[in-house]
């Protein structure tokens, strides 16, 4: 089978022939229609990923697909069952093998290249605002890096929430993208973010995937008792934040890895994403995917690395 295979740290992965992968007991194989691509791919190429599989390894991280054979003592999803996952690795193959039970039965109403790119950007998004930042109804939500795979998701969602959205973003398209997603008011990133924001009544919740600067300034202009969000640092640069700060305005801080809910709260994890799938079949969400070849990851990964991403970016197998 082709696969996107990671055989050195720091530098480029190869598509090459790889044998096929066997369900063990568990397991489940996959034909593998659609990969997403996601910031920490590149993290995983760098070395610098929280959790990554010995080398090599085929990279990808979550896929959309047909169930083809079950692994011992498995039942369900049955051979032939379309299927999203989140495996970690291995996506990024014309085949591969997850867990049973992180397998997301799909319905008619989502096609494979929207579901490969579906799960970690909504269920961040959904996920981190609905149950980690306590987002509420007529509250104000500002999202950083607003037009990316999962910050444009942040604006769909908090739209869905009931909240006043304000992106932040680079660029015309990017501005006009984000407002299609919801976006009350938008922000250039070049703007000096505190008194812009505050200018616009301030915030209740702040999502960073952005880090840096942008997350300095644009945590000051959090109202009392607001939240920060943090999801990443796409920018390079993890912010030092000062406590005293937060503690005379009375602001929350929170570390939020969607990931992490697949070992120590599954449910929940499983919970969001089916609401998901329901908001997406209602029409409440509308997935911004740039869909690419195999052969063409690279580029894939290149926009990614330049922040130059619109959206989603998805690989067909």
């Amino acid at each position: 089978m082709r696969a996107c295979l990671l055989s050195e740290l720091g530098h480029a992965p190869a598509i090459v022939d790889v044998p096929q992968p066997v369900p063990g007991p568990g397991q489940v194989l996959i034909a593998v229609a659609a990969a997403g691509l996601n910031f920490a791919d590149l993290l995983m190429i760098a070395g610098r990923y929280q959790q990554a599989p010995p080398l090599p390894f085929v990279l990808g991280m979550e896929l959309a697909g047909t169930v083809l054979a079950l692994g011992p003592g498995v039942t369900r999803p049955a051979v032939g069952t379309r299927v999203a996952c989140v495996p970690g690795h291995g996506a990024l193959a014309t085949r591969a093998v997850v867990a049973a039970a992180h397998c997301l039965p799909l319905p008619d109403s989502i096609d494979d290249i929207a579901a490969a790119g579906f799960q970690i950007a909504y269920g961040t998004a959904h996920l981190g605002l609905a149950t980690r930042a306590r987002l509420a109804a007529g509250e104000t939500l500002v999202v950083l890096g607003a037009a990316g795979g999962v910050g444009l998701t942040a604006v769909e969602v908090g739209a869905a929430l009931g909240a006043r959205v304000i992106a932040v973003v680079r660029g015309a398209d990017k501005a006009a993208l984000a407002r299609a997603a919801g976006a009350t008011e938008v922000l250039e990133t070049d703007a000096d973010l505190k008194p812009a924001l505050r200018a616009l009544g301030g915030a209740d919740v702040l999502f960073d995937p952005v880090g840096g600067a942008a997350a300095l300034a644009a945590q000051a202009a959090l109202r009392p008792l607001g939240r920060h969000l943090v999801i990443g640092f796409a920018s390079g640069d993890v912010p030092d934040l000062r406590a005293n700060h937060l503690l005379v305005r009375n602001i929350d801080v929170m570390g939020f890895w969607w990931g992490g809910y697949r070992s120590f709260a599954p449910d929940i994890l499983m919970d969001s994403l089916r609401t998901l799938l329901d908001w997406h079949a209602a029409g409440r969400l509308r997935p911004h995917v740039t869909s690419l070849p195999l052969d063409r990851v690279a580029d894939g990964f290149a926009a990614l690395r330049d922040r130059r991403a619109q959206g989603k970016i998805v690989v067909t197998l």
